[in-house]
């Protein structure tokens, strides 16, 4: 995620470093608001030059922002952010990796001079970064010296200084796996909304700047068709319906954010504290649906979260969304796949029989049939809680997040082995008897495999019931007629095994 820091780096201010304390903090008498005029002028000009030097002629947006956040100056925030003229009132093209020529590059130098309220960090990746810092301090990093430029800022009377790296320069190769908005998300997502989870998805598409959509799956193609590149999303379930309930919750003190639905379908969100309630109660008069999330993020439980990956399904914008625990199941699952062996411990046996065993954090499953090639009464019978167990990964759904499991994956199944003694005569015990034969265990253990022994192959003659003839417990001498792998049946005659004199 992230990418090469060019290695010549400029600071270029406004500020003669001859008035500069031992600390290194200016004492001179340089405003630190923006002059309007001739010195934001000359720092354009000579972004303009270094830009030159490196030779490009485009810059692309990154990290944009809008409202509250930066403040580069002391002016006070306009109304468009500083990019009325600039972008579409709606913003549309001001977003993450948007690719801008340098005169318009320049112009949003321009605005976070002013304090305006937008910000962004303006680069080619790998070759060249423009950085507006606090109080009018300019980075520019290149990977060229660019001598002319340097010469060209001085003479234009601000005074460039050499830097081993800008204070800006963001580390953004942080731990962890961000989720990506790919196929898998989406089919996750239809699915959740499927299931009644999921119904709200919130569309960052700035920093300090949401849409929020209303999802079904009828919508849900049209609402992805429509998000900004490289947007963070958040998937939340639906607001509440008791929109005075919300309002009667609100906290005593603190900020909180109130998110609505209006009678149109519009979703709008805003942050108000305790002074602001009346205002927000007006603002929310006749709303269809609500709710209120914390701002403090370990509180706010979303569903799940992504950032769009570009068109080329590469991951670039550098959002880091603090991952859910379905994010952090996806993290995992990517990890695991189909054939793989796992271990882990059962930690519930339920009462429909499907065992449930950890992972590493995720609980997996164990069907019944996956238990053991032999019979069991009970899945108790094979596993307990508490046991540690390999198992073989069946499948790594994405979607539902599940992965079921196999024990029997792992064990020998004793079936085959009687492939080769078909036409063979065993003795066995009769361990059932049913209106249509007898089942008979052919292997000595107590979980052996059995065969049936059908009516017609328990004696001559018709035969109304098996008792009769046979009884739980009995030794009975049988031939192996038939061994069906995929329907686990094995064929077994009393009548063939007896010698001719005796049927």
């Amino acid at each position: 995620m992230g990418s090469n820091v060019p290695s010549f780096v400029c600071r270029i201010t406004k500020y003669d470093p001859a008035d500069r304390d031992e600390h290194g903090s200016y004492i001179g008498a340089e405003d630190s608001t923006s002059d309007h005029g001739p010195v934001e002028a000359a720092y354009l000009q000579a972004i303009a030059a270094f830009a030159e030097d490196t030779g490009i002629d485009h810059l692309a947006i990154r990290e944009p922002g809008i409202s509250g956040l930066a403040h580069f100056g002391l002016e006070p925030t306009i109304d468009g952010h500083g990019l009325a003229g600039l972008f579409p009132p709606d913003l549309s093209g001001f977003h993450d990796g948007a690719e801008v020529p340098v005169s318009l590059g320049l112009e949003l130098v321009r605005g976070m001079l002013r304090d305006n309220g937008a910000w962004c960090r303006l680069e080619v990746e790998d070759r060249f970064v423009v950085q507006v810092g606090w109080d009018q301090y300019l980075y520019v990093s290149s990977d060229k010296p660019c001598e002319r430029a340097f010469a060209r800022t001085r003479a234009l009377g601000l005074f460039p200084e050499r830097l081993e790296a800008s204070p800006y320069d963001a580390d953004f190769d942080e731990p962890g796996v961000q989720r990506p908005a790919d196929e898998d998300f989406w089919a996750r997502l239809r699915w959740s909304i499927a299931a009644r989870q999921a119904a709200i998805l919130e569309e960052g598409y700035l920093h300090n700047a949401s849409r929020w959509h209303r999802l079904t799956e009828d919508t849900l193609d049209a609402v992805r068709a429509r998000l900004t590149p490289r947007a963070q999303l958040t998937v939340w379930p639906d607001l509440s319906t008791d929109v005075d309930a919300v309002l009667a919750a609100l906290p005593d003190d603190g900020s909180v954010e109130v998110v609505w639905e209006d009678k149109n379908g519009l979703i709008t969100s805003t942050i108000a504290d305790e002074s602001e309630y009346p205002q927000l109660a007006a603002q929310v008069a006749g709303a269809r649906a609500a709710t209120a999330l914390s701002l403090a993020l370990d509180e706010r439980n979303p569903l799940f979260t992504a950032v769009l990956p570009d068109s080329d399904g590469v991951l670039r914008a550098r959002w880091r969304t603090e991952p859910t625990p379905s994010d952090r199941n996806w993290a995992f699952l990517k990890t695991l796949h189909r054939g793989q062996i796992c271990t882990g411990t059962v930690t519930e046996i339920a009462s429909f029989g499907v065992t449930f065993v950890d992972i590493g954090g995720f609980t997996a499953m164990i069907n019944i049939p996956e238990l053991s090639w032999r019979r069991f009464d009970h899945p108790s019978d094979v596993v307990a809680v508490g046991q540690e167990i390999s198992a073989e990964i069946l499948d790594v759904d994405l979607v539902r997040e599940r992965v079921p499991l196999s024990l029997k994956a792992l064990q020998e199944d004793p079936m085959p082995q009687f492939i080769q003694q078909v036409g063979q005569i065993t003795n066995g015990v009769v361990t059932k008897v049913v209106p249509f034969g007898a089942f008979v265990r052919i292997e000595d253990r107590e979980d052996g495999l059995e065969g049936l022994v059908h009516l017609i192959e328990l004696t001559e003659g018709h035969l109304d019931r098996p008792e009769d003839v046979v009884q739980v417990g009995d030794s009975l001498t049988v031939k192996i007629l038939d061994v069906d792998l995929p329907g686990r049946r094995i064929a077994l005659s009393h009548l063939q095994a007896l010698p001719p004199g005796e049927r």
